[in-house]
């Protein structure tokens, strides 16, 4: 999966899509910034509530190649400068950390195909 294969999942809205289409191999569900610094996989997609620029700088820190924020919140400027700076895409959904969770998973191929 590359990241601008978000951008075709239903309900994922593009905020910004880094030219670079980095491949994504994993993902990681958090909101505790340090958890997710100690334990997300480099060239993972990080599933979020947490919009704010810190998110980004974490993602930069830890690999991650692109943000979901969750739950329909708003993308500050801020954080969409820092995402430009840093090659880190931002999409945003009005899904659940837990909905956006498995159409990620399904995505990756990491669910069976008859689970939806």
């Amino acid at each position: 999966m590359h990241v601008h294969d978000l951008a075709a999942l239903e309900g994922f809205k593009a905020e910004h899509k880094e030219l670079k289409n980095w491949e994504i191999n994993d993902a990681y569900c958090g909101d505790l910034l340090s958890d997710v610094m100690g334990n997300a996989p480099s060239e993972s997609v990080l599933i979020t509530i947490q919009a704010h620029k810190n998110t980004v700088a974490v993602a930069s820190l830890a690999g991650i190649r692109a943000l979901v924020i969750c739950n329909n919140r708003s993308v500050p400027s801020d954080m969409l400068e820092a995402a430009k700076e840093e090659d880190i895409s931002i999409f945003t959904t009005k899904d659940t950390q837990f909905e956006a969770s498995c159409k990620i998973a399904k995505a990756l191929g990491r669910l069976d195909a008859g689970t939806d």
